[in-house]
């Protein structure tokens, strides 16, 4: 028989890579992830948008409404739901800035900016424009009016615009006890200015009433060269010694724990002090020696005697 051929077989890796590859080159490139549709990704930040406005988390709802305004910049649904979110958190110059020069349909918006932003005037016209384009009155239209009437001093029109909504008002809801309170407030002013000031006036001394029409109405001191104008910053001489006797406030952070200020006592002053040197310190220790000499007593004139006699001895 013909011997058989001895081949030697080529070393392979255990993966199947021939020797000599790069690995990871066999594995496949993932490809990269493709974006969601706008449409989609509108829906989804929607859905979110709902759920932070039922749990009244309104910053982070601004937030979302920004992200869709991004990408659509004209969706009207988030433009009116950031607005009324503004206006909830009272950031009356941003809902100022969201609606621009063309209110259109934002108008009362705008109105109601401009009021509490104390520009009645501006609110007073957007207001008015608004009237003339409307069939009915709104309740809304006709609180602004009554409050910006209250705030500009017009109290009869206040009145008037208060009892035309108490009167259509519900029964005891919220709306009417707040009718009510700012009925009470418009009336109280107009009462003052058509008779009140007479009970006042007739309350004063005759001594001050009498004098009160002939008197020349008090003249504004201008100030002059020689009239010294306080500087704000500087603070005057008695400011000065009103703050050296006014108390430090204690910061707390100082305090140990269970310490009151003002409650608990104070420590005391020389406990750096030695005992022995202190005021209090009193000296304890016994008079006397011990054992046979105990209360022997010696009193000066013995002890002087005694002295005396000794130094006229002489030894023998």
């Amino acid at each position: 028989m013909p011997p058989k051929s001895t081949t030697t077989a080529k070393p392979t890796s255990k993966a199947g890579v021939k020797p000599g590859a790069k690995p990871g080159a066999s594995r496949q490139k993932a490809a990269p992830k493709q974006p969601l549709p706008v449409a989609d990704r509108l829906k989804r930040l929607f859905t979110s948008l709902c759920a932070q406005i039922d749990g009244g988390h309104f910053a982070n709802t601004i937030k979302t409404c920004d992200k869709i305004l991004r990408l659509d910049p004209h969706d009207a649904d988030a433009l009116q739901t950031k607005l009324f979110l503004l206006l909830q958190t009272d950031q009356y110059a941003a809902a100022l800035t969201l609606i621009g020069g063309d209110s259109g349909d934002n108008a009362f918006g705008k109105a109601y900016s401009l009021y509490r932003l104390h520009r009645e005037d501006e609110a007073t016209g957007v207001l008015k424009s608004l009237k003339t384009q409307e069939v009915e009155d709104d309740r809304g239209h006709i609180h602004l009016e009554a409050q910006l009437a209250y705030r500009q001093g017009s109290y009869q029109i206040a009145v008037d615009l208060y009892n035309q909504l108490l009167d259509t008002a519900e029964p005891d809801s919220e709306e009417q006890s707040d009718i009510v309170t700012n009925l009470e407030a418009a009336q109280k002013h107009l009462d003052f200015i058509n008779s009140g000031f007479l009970h006042a006036l007739d309350a004063l001394p005759s001594t001050v009433s009498n004098t009160l029409q002939t008197a020349p109405p008090p003249q504004q001191q201008l100030p002059t060269a020689f009239t010294p104008i306080a500087a704000p910053n500087l603070p005057s001489p008695d400011h000065g010694e009103d703050a050296t006797k006014r108390p430090k406030k204690v910061r707390m952070k100082r305090v140990p724990q269970g310490v009151v200020p003002g409650v608990t006592p104070p420590p005391d002053p020389e406990r750096w002090v030695k005992k022995s040197e202190r005021s209090t310190f009193t000296n304890r220790r016994r008079r006397g020696g011990g054992g046979a000499t105990q209360g022997v007593v010696e009193t000066a004139a013995q002890s002087a005697k005694g002295a005396g006699g000794g130094k006229g001895k002489r030894k023998k």
